[in-house]
């Protein structure tokens, strides 16, 4: 049997049975390394290889947790919440549903925005995500939202933003990542539309997104009221303007210097560099005194380390089912059964992106491992240049939402788990596996037919 294949399915059955992510990701490897004939040293040596991929990441995962808690300190995310609560005690009947609704709806596109804009106009990716929602549980408790909805709602902000529209994190995945390594396998991609080829499956996305809202998590779900710790002190102390002012320039300046560094081609160091310049506005000033700064900072830092840990875990993974060299021969595998079938060969193609990807935990460590390997299979079956784009940006794609150890999954989970209340397999893994994969699939294979 394939050592990929088995790695991957160990490292979700691990986890779906409540082991930590990182040790079901540590098995996972290592039983595909030995499985590959790649022994133990040889296994350990190329996830120690892996791991320091990822520890740039992480330590900038781990400044944005910091900011983002120096951030709630100061107040700002409270006020946003007070303002939505009082909104909610209105009187009257038919005031209060009217009035209900319009936070509701107006909450939930406003999360789907900052899920959008965080993949390009403010480039922060998921560290938006411990900032805002965590103050806002109480109010998703008093509406009785099921925070499954709100999960995908996150999860689809992060993914298709990036897959479809070509700005910020969307332009690596799209322009350097997918057309460069395309190009790189020997396909030419000049005049490719790349929004044009990932137009179809990242309307698969959105279906997705209207089936979780409108019909699966549409319901009432109950919730406790529980304190969340980090948030139990500042309750107590009331809120100061001077304060709330600070936080609005560090986060201007945050971004500004995130999105400076972007279109200077220096968007490595961005996200480690925005959340120094927020933290030392936030030191600078006095607005985080400096008698709980190492409180603040290190409640933060745990907050987004442990995310930054799993993503470097992943890297270890990802080194080890490329050293076993069978990620071509589950291809191969299942190009034995196409028979000559562009449509077999094309859902093929996305199973096996999918069950890569599930492993990883990041569409954009995938596309290289597998451009290389779809590139020339394509073009061998007589799929048009756009239709192999779609293929393998749908391919990368797929698994993002719903791996246990991918950010899309990870970073909602950090946010909506504040209270102990969202489990992140069974109420952030599962359900966009579920909502995203599917559909994904479905209109990737579509677009590899018609395009």
């Amino acid at each position: 049997m394939n050592a990929v294949l088995v790695a991957v399915i160990v490292m979700l059955v691990l986890a779906l049975c409540r082991v930590h992510v990182v040790l079901s990701l540590f098995i996972g490897a290592l039983i595909g390394g030995l499985m590959a004939g790649l022994g133990l040293d040889g296994t350990m040596v190329a996830f120690q290889d892996g791991l320091a991929g990822g520890a740039k990441i992480a330590l900038s995962y781990a400044l944005l947790g910091a900011f983002a808690m120096a951030v709630a300190s100061a107040g700002l995310p409270r006020v946003l919440a007070e303002w939505l609560i009082n909104r909610l005690g209105v009187e009257g009947a038919e005031a209060k549903a009217r009035t209900i609704a319009l936070t509701k709806w107006g909450m939930l596109a406003g999360i789907l925005a900052m899920a959008i804009m965080s993949q390009n106009l403010i480039p922060v990716h998921i560290a938006f995500i411990p900032l805002i929602i965590p103050p806002l549980l109480s109010v998703f408790n008093r509406l009785k939202l099921d925070r499954r909805m709100v999960t995908c709602i996150l999860t689809f902000g992060l993914v298709t933003t990036y897959m479809w529209i070509p700005l910020g994190f969307g332009s690596i995945f799209l322009n350097d990542i997918l057309l460069g390594n395309i190009n790189k396998a020997g396909m030419s991609t000049d005049g490719i539309n790349v929004m044009k080829a990932m137009a179809i499956p990242a309307l698969g996305m959105f279906v997705g997104l209207l089936i979780a809202v409108f019909i699966s998590y549409r319901k009432p779900r109950e919730y406790a009221n529980i304190t969340i710790t980090e948030a139990a002190n500042e309750e107590e102390e009331p809120i100061s303007r001077y304060k709330i002012w600070v936080s609005v320039v560090a986060i201007i300046a945050t971004f500004a210097v995130q999105v400076w560094m972007q279109s200077s081609d220096m968007e490595a160091d961005s996200l480690l560099i925005g959340a120094l310049i927020g933290l030392a506005i936030f030191m600078g000033t006095g607005a985080v005194d400096w008698r709980k700064a190492d409180d603040v900072f290190t409640a933060g830092m745990k907050m987004m380390a442990l995310i930054g840990f799993i993503m470097i875990t992943a890297q270890g993974f990802a080194a080890v089912m490329q050293a076993t060299g069978e990620v071509e021969g589950l291809v191969n595998a299942s190009a034995d059964l196409f028979s000559g079938s562009k449509a077999a060969a094309a859902i093929a193609m996305l199973v096996v992106g999918l069950i890569v990807t599930m492993g990883i935990g990041s569409s954009f460590s995938t596309l290289p491992i597998i451009a290389t390997i779809y590139v020339p299979l394509c073009a061998s079956m007589g799929f048009s240049p756009l239709a192999t784009v779609a293929i393998i940006g749908t391919a990368g794609a797929l698994g993002d939402a719903g791996s246990p150890a991918s950010d899309s999954t990870l970073g909602p989970t950090s946010g909506l788990n504040a209270d102990g209340q969202h489990d992140h397999i069974r109420d952030s893994v599962i359900p966009t596996f579920i909502h995203f994969n599917i559909p994904l699939l479905i209109a990737g294979w579509a677009a590899a037919m018609v395009l």
